[in-house]
């Protein structure tokens, strides 16, 4: 197959690296990419939202699949334009990406076909959100209803909060969803859907919050680990039974297959799992901590999934081991940051073993590794337990000198804090 990859971060490089491991591929292209991922696939200078290039790209390339990492081409059609040209595409129509183009598509669904979520209320103006507001018993969720990046939700500790929150996210979108904050651990699930089978992947937990102890700002995640010990075989069957299940079935009756990776963000409550919202592509930096587990054949799996034949295929099998991901980001991100600040040290930390260096954000220039961006790389490590793949993923952190950089130090701290962590 000739396969070209869409996107230019950390997670399209985990899938580049680990699609070029098929005897699938004949040829591999991204793009953009990044200067890391130029070493396993052929970069082609077009941007991710750019549907026309990309369709005559892809024409003139004779590709074969497309895999999509980000969602804005989603949401843009992109999987359309390819269907109507008769090129396969991992990743959902437009349609079925509203389940994460619209928090507000996504509370209603749940609401009709009786998902367990949070309970909520739509609002278009400050009015009805202060009146629900004042409805509500703090603390509080409100959530953009659109795409925002990773940072259109605010958790309000009491009223003052939420109005202000409310008042700050309706001027950057039409409407909102607020809902009643659920209690207790937060998990990441993928799971693979081709419009009707549904084949489960594992569970993932990452790290929001830019600093240790889960103090400042939002960012698009500072880390993951994969399996979670919070996570079990009881769970993810309750899940796919009353969550993943239901939405694919759901999609299908509303005319809107959903085909692509299926990314739930839960919550472990005390009466079950509960979804929060959902993704329609790999997380990032889950993706970099799944993607290496895998006992098989991604690109298989992936084409598979585009074509309609999931139930043909075998299911997948996971290796024994524990990933632990690592994000080294540019100081000052989430907010303002310099770019084109020297990286050294990579290849002495890569030389490690059991470790993974992703690339996110990086130019090679001059003999010299740059930072382009606010999260520029992943450091991966594995082991058997969580404790090893952490210590093997700071090991290698600790052999890279970025003096403009900074990582979190406690990544896995709700895994190894568990009285079983090993």
């Amino acid at each position: 197959m000739q396969v070209l990859v869409i996107g230019g971060g950390a997670r399209e490089h985990a899938l580049c690296l680990a699609v070029a491991k098929s005897p699938l591929l004949k040829k591999l292209y991204c793009a953009p990419g990044n200067a890391g991922i130029g070493a396993v696939a052929e970069l082609v200078a077009l941007k991710v939202d750019a549907v026309d290039d990309i369709l005559q790209f892809v024409q003139d390339k004779k590709i074969d699949l497309v895999i999509v990492g980000p969602e804005l081409p989603l949401i843009l059609g992109l999987a359309d334009s390819l269907a109507a040209i008769g090129v396969l595409c991992f990743g959902p129509s437009a349609p079925a990406a509203e389940l994460e183009g619209s928090k507000g598509y996504v509370k209603d669904l749940c609401q009709e076909f009786g998902i367990p979520t949070a309970a909520y209320r739509r609002v278009n103006t400050l009015a009805e959100a202060e009146a629900q507001i004042a409805r509500m018993t703090a603390p509080m969720v409100l959530k953009a209803d659109g795409l925002a990046a990773g940072k259109g939700v605010i958790i309000a500790s009491d009223a003052t909060e939420a109005k202000a929150a409310a008042e700050k996210l309706l001027a950057e979108h039409a409407s909102l969803v607020i809902e009643e904050f659920l209690d207790g651990e937060e998990i990441s699930f993928f799971a693979l859907i081709d419009g009707h089978t549904v084949v489960p992947l594992c569970a993932a937990q990452d790290h929001k919050r830019a600093f240790d102890g889960d103090k400042g700002p939002n960012t698009g995640g500072m880390g993951a680990y994969s399996p979670p010990p919070a996570w079990n075989a009881t769970l993810e069957a309750q899940t796919l039974q009353t969550i993943i299940q239901p939405t694919a079935d759901a999609m299908v009756q509303r005319g809107r297959p959903f085909r692509g990776v299926l990314f739930a963000g839960l919550m472990l409550t005390k009466t079950g799992p509960k979804l929060l919202e959902y993704n329609v592509r790999f997380g990032d930096p889950e993706c970099q901590a799944i993607l290496p587990r895998l006992d098989g054949d991604w690109l298989e799996l992936l084409h598979a999934v585009a074509s309609g034949k999931l139930a043909q295929i075998p299911q997948p099998k996971w290796k024994n081991i524990v990933t632990l991901g690592v994000v080294l980001a540019a100081r000052g991100y989430p907010d303002s940051y310099q770019k084109n600040t020297i990286i050294r040290g990579l290849e002495h930390a890569a030389a490690l073993p059991d470790v993974q260096i992703l690339h996110a954000a990086t130019a090679h220039q001059g003999g010299e590794w740059t930072a382009q961006g606010g999260r520029v790389l992943s450091v991966l490590g594995m082991g058997t337990t969580i404790a090893a793949a952490r210590d093997r993923a700071y090991a290698a952190v600790d052999r890279i000198d970025w003096a403009d950089g900074f990582c979190r130090r406690d990544i896995g701290w709700r895994a190894l804090r568990r009285p079983d962590a090993a």
